[in-house]
Order: C-alpha cells, then sequence, then structure tokens
C-alpha cells in the first residue's frame, strides 16, 4: 500500500482539519451532556500495575525507577476499567472520562496504538441503562456533525432511527447459521460441536482452536459485517464464557450481562453489567492469562488492589466506546487517522 505523506504536511492537514474540528465539537457536547445528567469528569492514571487480562489484548510496558533506583514493571493501560472502578469502590456513583488507551499489535483504518476512550460508569442502575446512554451519544454526534446519515465501506445506518437489539443466540442462527446453545451452558463448552457447525459453514478451524476462538471466528467472519446497517443494533446476551467482566445474567445464567453496540457493521462500545465477586474475576483472570501463555507466551501480572476494591464496589453498569470511531462514522472519514490529531506516523497507510 502507498504510504502517504506526513501528516504534518500543510496539504494534509488542511484536509483533515475539518473532521478534527468537528472532533472538538463532539466532545465538548457530549461532555456537557454528562455533566447535566449529573456526572462527574474524572482522569484516570494511565501508568497501571496491570494493563488489563483479556487474552487477546496486547499492552505497552515500561519501567518504573524510584529514587533509591529500585525498579518494577509497569504497564500503559488498554482501558480505564480498573481505575474507574477502584473510584466507584471509593464512592463515586456517576463518572465518565475521555481517556487515552493504548494497544500493540492494533492498527489499521479502525484501529489504532493510541486512542480515546469513551468509558463512563452508573452506580446501582440496570445495564439496559447504558443502550439509552448510547443512544443519546449517537444523536449528539449526529446532531453535532447534521449528518445522520452514516456509512462506512459502503454499509449504511440511519442515526436518527432508535437502535434494535439482537442477543448472540438470534445473531448465530441468523447470520451464521449456527445454533450457538446447543454448544455452551452455564457451566461447560462443547468446542466439538461448536467446531463441526463452523465447519459447515466455510468458517476455518485450526486443530488448537478453543470454543472462543471459534466463537470469535464466527463473529468477525458472519455477524458483526451484517450488523448495525439501517439503523443502530445492540448485540445482547453473550454467552458466559465471552462474559469477560461482566455478570451473569439474573434471568439466565447461562449469559452475562454484556452488549456490544454496532454502526454501520463497525463496533463502537462494550457495555457491562458489572461483575462484583472478586473470586470469580480472579478465576477468569487467571484462565484467561493461561490463554495468553498458551498463545503468545506472555502473561501480565493481575492487580490485587483492583481485586480487593471489587468486593466494595456497589452494583454498577459501565460502558466504553471508541471516540475515534464514533467521530470517524459521524463526520465521514474513512479512517481513524484522520480524526487523530497527532496520529502515530507508521501507521498512515491507506486501507
Amino acid at each position: 500500500m502507498p504510504q502517504l505523506s506526513p501528516w504534518w504536511r500543510p496539504d494534509r492537514h488542511a484536509d483533515r482539519r475539518p473532521f478534527l474540528i468537528d472532533r472538538g465539537r463532539i466532545k465538548a457536547a457530549i461532555r456537557n451532556w454528562f455533566i447535566s445528567q449529573d456526572f462527574v469528569e474524572v482522569e484516570p492514571g494511565l501508568l497501571q500495575i496491570s494493563p488489563g487480562n483479556e487474552p487477546h489484548l496486547h499492552a505497552f510496558k515500561t519501567e518504573l525507577i524510584g529514587t533509591d533506583l529500585s525498579r518494577r514493571d509497569l504497564y500503559l493501560h488498554t482501558s480505564p476499567e480498573f481505575a474507574m472502578k477502584k473510584l466507584l469502590a471509593a464512592g463515586e456513583t456517576k463518572i465518565f472520562a475521555f481517556s487515552p488507551v493504548f494497544r500493540n499489535r492494533e492498527q489499521g483504518s479502525l484501529h489504532s496504538p493510541e486512542f480515546t476512550m469513551l468509558e463512563w460508569y452508573r452506580a446501582n442502575e440496570p445495564y439496559e441503562t447504558l443502550w439509552a446512554d448510547c443512544q443519546a451519544i449517537l444523536d449528539i454526534a449526529a446532531k453535532t456533525t447534521e449528518r445522520t446519515q452514516w456509512s462506512y465501506r459502503g454499509k449504511p445506518c440511519d442515526i436518527s432511527k432508535r437502535y434494535d437489539w439482537t442477543t448472540l443466540y438470534q445473531a448465530f442462527a441468523q447470520f451464521a447459521e449456527i445454533p450457538l446453545h446447543k454448544t455452551v451452558s452455564a457451566t461447560s463448552v462443547d468446542r466439538a460441536k461448536l467446531a463441526e457447525f463452523a465447519t459447515a459453514q466455510g468458517i476455518r478451524v485450526g486443530d488448537d482452536d478453543s470454543w472462543s476462538d471459534i466463537f470469535s471466528r464466527v463473529l468477525v467472519e458472519k455477524i458483526e459485517p451484517g450488523l448495525g446497517l439501517y439503523r443502530p443494533e445492540i448485540l445482547c446476551e453473550y454467552p458466559l464464557p465471552e462474559a469477560a467482566l461482566a455478570r451473569p445474567s439474573a434471568e439466565d445464567r447461562a449469559v452475562a450481562e454484556r452488549f456490544e453496540l454496532y454502526v454501520c457493521g463497525v463496533e463502537l462500545a462494550n457495555g457491562f453489567g458489572e461483575l462484583t465477586d472478586a473470586a470469580e474475576q480472579r478465576r477468569r483472570f487467571e484462565a484467561w492469562m493461561d490463554e495468553k501463555q498458551r498463545i503468545y507466551g506472555e502473561r501480565y501480572p493481575l492487580d490485587e488492589d483492583f481485586l480487593a476494591a471489587l468486593g466494595q464496589m456497589p452494583p454498577s453498569s459501565g460502558c466504553a466506546l471508541g471516540f475515534d470511531r464514533l467521530v470517524m462514522l459521524a463526520t465521514g472519514a474513512e479512517r481513524v487517522d484522520q480524526v487523530i490529531w497527532t496520529p502515530l506516523s507508521s501507521g498512515e497507510r491507506n486501507g
């Protein structure tokens, strides 16, 4: 792919500047909305003991040197989640942040190694409340740019239409013709059965692929491209093995209170009814780090302070939204580097 001229060239900056000005206007409007809803804006620290423990997230590592020349490893966080949940444990009830986050091995039209996450939390409120928050944020972005007809790579979405929602079981049946519910329960998964269903639909399955690996490949190849077309769409009720940091549903213990927001086939947000069981979260973290060790030969430490705080956290719901992607779609930009003021130069390529 051809190399683009540096972003700081005046001709290049002139092309990007309208998107960047709109970025600031969208951020200001969203900030004002949160404040009008009695949220407090916080500034979570970027340096953390653990960058996050999901197996396929990769962090930037650094070193803290003390005045006595002692040394210890720290990481740039992949999400402000741990720090913000500690604030909930401290007594905050409605918080939001526009936080720089850092993820290694991620670069492309929808990814940047450094980007901005809009993350917010509500204590003592059901996680479905976050769905309405997402709709409000989409409406704000559309109003700010005066564009309700969004499109990405030929996939349209009318932001003036209220979101629809689909469960993972429904989506697997509709888009992949896979009865996902036959491969998972509250206590176990059937990797062989999911592999059989996926192979029948033309999905490549490796001998060492886990149930989660196959699940993710079907999701990316068959389901995500069809979500959020014509109207915003919420994908919800993730199977418990894909709960991440979400709590099990009270109605069905085989699924979690987790959702993702899609627009134009692009994932914009990931939200949870938050797990507050520290022992269960530790079990998940340790399993994820074992999986990371198996696949990538590395693991990250657990944040013991976070696990201690989790036990003190009130029932809460939280959501993380990719702010750069939101601006890209709202402004009609084609790549996230067009809406980042100073993108990493080595990542500026077409595609």
